[in-house]
């Protein structure tokens, strides 16, 4: 499904809420339905223990055994006659439950909702036999004959347990198709069933499930409505950003995309991740529209020559030495435009990746010293002294052949713009890391306002480096800045006009 990010957001969202709330009222139900079960058992229990309490108490005053109500005669005394006589205020009363840990004492408000209980005599199905299995109590609501309750003597399925001396356990039971929680147990005084309705827990479980049934949806509608609201809030400066975007062309990259109110969010993030990125496309633009201007400036001027030089020759016949002399002239403008095309060529390769340095170890040390040997034929037809200090077995790992094309570029760059009678001072040296190259001058120097754009293609320093008419493109500075940057190396240059100028050329050491 192709549906928005804000609309998938809201699904998720929404999914999220829906399954929380479920887990929820799971939880909940489940919760408290275990928990009112568990306190009607503990009630039931209490009871039953008051109960054993009482009868045990009445025992040990009259010290006779336990006997059905039915077979007492007459002129003896009824021992059951305590629950009969003065029932409400001995049993469904608050009592003191024995002390033990089956019997322990609940919370405040667990201790309230007993209370209630016992004082709520017509809720109580309450039934004493003795040990032998022959009833001799009735709570009010049992005293038809036919009604009765079932003994831990008869048969039955329940697990019972020993807690006290007293055996006892739980079950649930049908009384007259009403539900009931019935506790059985058996001490050495009696045998105690006592029943308490379930429909009170069930409609109290009934009232919270239908709460929860009716407040699901609803809260699910809210949720949902609030997540589509906030994901709309928190996209709606994303499309802000797009629309900006959208506007921003080639001829309008000037322009930058407004900063969110909040700086330091995803949105902060991404709007200056774009403008960053906005700027460098501007900077890349203006190199190209400065790399055509400079290439087309470049190329015009040997083809100019070249067309009018040819043209020349053909208006009219010349001699053999003249057309050589043309030849010659139109050749040298040839190898110029070969030059800058082939400089230009290995630039656009190395800038698309497809030029690969080779990964040997070389010596710098005697790369150098052969480079300022070859310089100083150049250097002595110039009157200029030429002084190399070399420090021995100064390793890294690169490209030789292209290692060799840099240093040879800069040596006789410096070489090159040295008046007759200066000097050139060549020195190879390392520290811990770095193999360092200095190359300087007491040449005519760069103005300091060129020195930032000597490495740019077809940069080419005005003034006194060009009145002195020497040959070249403006491509050799960045092949050599290139080279240098491929090899995790670093290229620096200071420099003055008049002064000379000092190039600096550091890469790591072999490791």
């Amino acid at each position: 499904m192709n549906l928005s990010l804000r609309h998938r957001l809201t699904i998720w969202y929404g999914t999220i809420v829906a399954l929380t709330l479920l887990v929820f009222g799971m939880v909940s139900y489940i919760s408290v339905s275990t928990e009112l079960r568990q306190n009607l058992d503990a009630s039931l229990e209490r009871v039953g223990h008051s109960l054993n309490y009482i009868i045990g108490k009445n025992r040990q005053a009259s010290r006779k055994p336990l006997r059905p109500a039915q077979t007492e005669r007459r002129g003896r005394q009824d021992e059951f006659a305590f629950l009969r006589d003065n029932q409400k205020q001995l049993f469904y009363g608050p009592i003191r439950p024995v002390d033990s840990a089956a019997v322990a004492e609940r919370d405040v408000v667990w201790t309230a909702v007993y209370e209630h209980i016992l004082l709520n005599s017509k809720n109580f199905y309450i039934q004493v036999a003795d040990t032998n299995n022959q009833i001799v109590f009735r709570s009010e609501n049992l005293l038809n004959a036919n009604d009765s309750l079932p003994t831990i003597s008869q048969p039955s399925y329940l697990a019972f347990e020993k807690v006290d001396g007293a055996l006892h356990g739980f079950a649930p039971y049908v009384f007259k198709k009403q539900n009931l929680r019935l506790m059985l147990m058996r001490t050495k005084n009696a045998q105690i069933s006592i029943g308490y309705p379930v429909d009170e827990i069930e409609a109290t479980l009934g009232g919270l499930f239908g709460t929860l049934l009716v407040a699901y949806p609803f809260i699910l509608i809210i949720s949902l409505i609030g997540g589509h609201f906030l994901a709309k809030q928190s996209l709606q400066p994303i499309d802000d950003i797009t629309q900006i975007a959208r506007d921003i062309t080639a001829s309008n990259l000037s322009r930058r995309l407004p900063p969110p109110p909040v700086n330091d969010d995803e949105i902060a993030r991404l709007t200056a991740t774009l403008n960053q990125m906005i700027e460098r496309l501007e900077a890349s633009f203006a190199q190209i529209r400065q790399f055509t201007a400079d290439a087309s400036h470049e190329l015009r001027t040997p083809l100019a020559i070249l067309m009018g030089e040819i043209e020349i020759a053909l208006r009219s016949r010349k001699k053999p030495e003249e057309y050589e002399r043309v030849l010659n002239s139109s050749l040298e403008e040839v190898h110029r435009l070969s030059n800058v095309v082939s400089s230009l060529l290995e630039l656009s390769k190395a800038e698309s990746g497809q030029v690969k340095m080779a990964d040997e170890d070389v010596d710098l040390s005697l790369l150098v010293a052969d480079i300022c040997e070859d310089m100083e034929i150049l250097a002595a037809e110039k009157n200029i002294k030429l002084h190399c200090d070399i420090l021995r077995e100064v390793k890294i790992c690169g490209d030789n052949q292209r290692l060799h094309q840099v240093f040879l570029n800069v040596i006789e760059n410096a070489v090159k713009y040295t008046l007759p009678g200066g000097e050139v001072f060549v020195r190879v040296f390392k520290n811990s890391s770095e193999a360092i190259i200095t190359v300087r001058d007491t040449g005519v120097g760069i103005p300091q306002e060129d020195v930032p754009y000597i490495f740019d293609r077809f940069y080419r320093v005005d003034k006194s480096r060009t009145s002195m008419n020497i040959p070249g493109n403006g491509l050799g500075l960045s092949i050599v800045k290139w080279i240098v940057e491929a090899h995790d190396g670093i290229i620096s240059v200071e420099s003055k006009s008049g002064e000379g100028s000092t190039f600096t050329i550091q890469f790591p050491l072999k490791a």
